[in-house]
């Protein structure tokens, strides 16, 4: 199988947007609020085949993981984003459930957080996301403020009981902020890198899997700058008399292929472990058009991955396959599951 593990579902449906509007608007106007969300299969069905259905065909992918709609950030008020968060997840609890469709995208849960709001109150929608939908991992905001970062790290003890959760029920997080709040910098562009970047530091100084062991993390868009700065970052590591970051980091830490170019990729898979990276595209998301120097999808990586000449078999079926069956638990079953009830 190629199972890509970053997916974002931007062919909402017109009620979906309709609805967000509304939605924000009922902030000053409570007259304004939405009445329930309905959405019919046959308009998923319709924004999924010329887009995500269509390129999985044509790329050869089996499975994605779909855990956004589009990551817009949303209002802080806690009950505003409880309720974007149960929203998102219905949305992407449909598609699993169509035909076609049942056979190609694996739920990932889209917490509720907001902005100074603990994490732990993002258990209830996690619990209900895994155990009722089938869902096998989640979205992790390490920056609920949008650009800010007013939150304490994520190796903070505020974030534990989250993390708690997580390791009981056996699912990952992807980390992966929303779309910036301050001007200074672009969503897709700075703040998702630096965010990826951040995280991984954060965690390089902290001793957070002596206390959680089992817990794992997938950091996107290929690390940020980490694989570029691999040498700075041990250097550090060594001259903080913290372990050697193949013993302090990769056995909870992962990276996806959400590189748009192939030195990028070859970059990656120099630096990092296969046993280390999973496969992922992003689409459709943040590059949508095609390279011209190449004449093909800037985010067709499985193209870039297939051209690591130095790759192994082995290591290429661990970046499609394996990693992504070790790192989400839950996705195995998950997927005989779908598999069995679309034959049925």
């Amino acid at each position: 199988m190629v199972i890509d593990c970053h997916g974002h579902y931007t062919s909402e449906p017109a009620a979906l947007l309709e609805y967000r509007k509304q939605q924000v608007a009922a902030l000053n106007d409570p007259s304004k609020a939405p009445g329930p969300l309905r959405i019919s299969d046959d308009e998923i069905r319709e924004k999924l085949e010329p887009a995500q259905l269509k390129f999985q065909r044509e790329r050869g992918t089996d499975y994605r993981d779909f855990f956004a709609a589009r990551l817009r950030h949303g209002p802080s008020r806690r009950q505003r984003s409880h309720q974007r968060g149960l929203v998102s997840d219905l949305q992407r609890h449909d598609p699993p459930r169509l035909q076609p469709v049942s056979r190609n995208f694996i739920g990932v849960c889209q917490l509720p957080q907001s902005p100074g709001v603990p994490p732990g109150n993002c258990i209830p929608e996690l619990e209900r996301c895994v155990n009722e939908l089938g869902f096998v991992g989640c979205n992790l905001n390490p920056d609920p403020s949008g650009g800010y970062w007013k939150e304490p790290p994520l190796t903070d003890r505020w974030w534990y009981p989250l993390y708690e959760k997580m390791v009981e029920l056996d699912v990952p997080a992807m980390v992966h902020v929303t779309a910036t709040c301050n001007p200074a910098f672009h969503t897709t562009g700075s703040h998702y890198l630096n965010a990826d970047t951040t995280a991984f530091m954060q965690f390089l100084t902290s001793d957070l899997f002596k206390d959680f062991p089992t817990l794992k993390f997938v950091i996107p868009h290929g690390g940020g700058a980490v694989p570029f700065h691999w040498g700075r970052y041990r250097g550090m590591a060594q001259d903080m008399k913290r372990p050697p970051l193949k013993e302090l980091l990769l056995n909870n830490v992962y990276f996806d292929t959400c590189v748009y170019h192939q030195p990028g990729i070859d970059l990656l898979a120099k630096v990092i472990p296969a046993d280390n990276i999973l496969f992922a595209s992003e689409m459709v998301g943040a590059v949508k058009s095609v390279d011209p120097e190449t004449g093909h999808y800037f985010d067709d990586t499985k193209r870039y991955v297939d051209g690591v000449s130095w790759l192994s078999a082995e290591d290429k079926r661990k970046i499609f396959e394996g990693n992504a069956l070790k790192v989400y638990p839950r996705l195995s079953k998950q997927i005989s599951r779908q598999a069995a009830a679309a034959r049925a």
